[in-house]
């Protein structure tokens, strides 16, 4: 089963991407750079959720 932090992290890296398609077909330069940040901190917490994944999978 996957780690909660991937779940989180994939869903946060979606919402990004819409929110920087949207700050780009409105123009709005704050709601891009909201987006790309939200894709970043989604990505890094995936990681960590696969860091998790592996360590628990070690132990079993």
């Amino acid at each position: 089963m996957a780690d909660h932090d991937r779940i989180e992290g994939a869903a946060k890296n979606i919402g990004g991407k819409v929110k920087e398609a949207a700050g780009k077909v409105t123009g709005d330069e704050k709601l891009k750079a909201e987006g790309r940040a939200d894709q970043v901190e989604g990505k890094v917490q995936n990681a960590v959720g696969g860091v998790k994944d592996a360590l628990k999978g070690d132990k079993g």
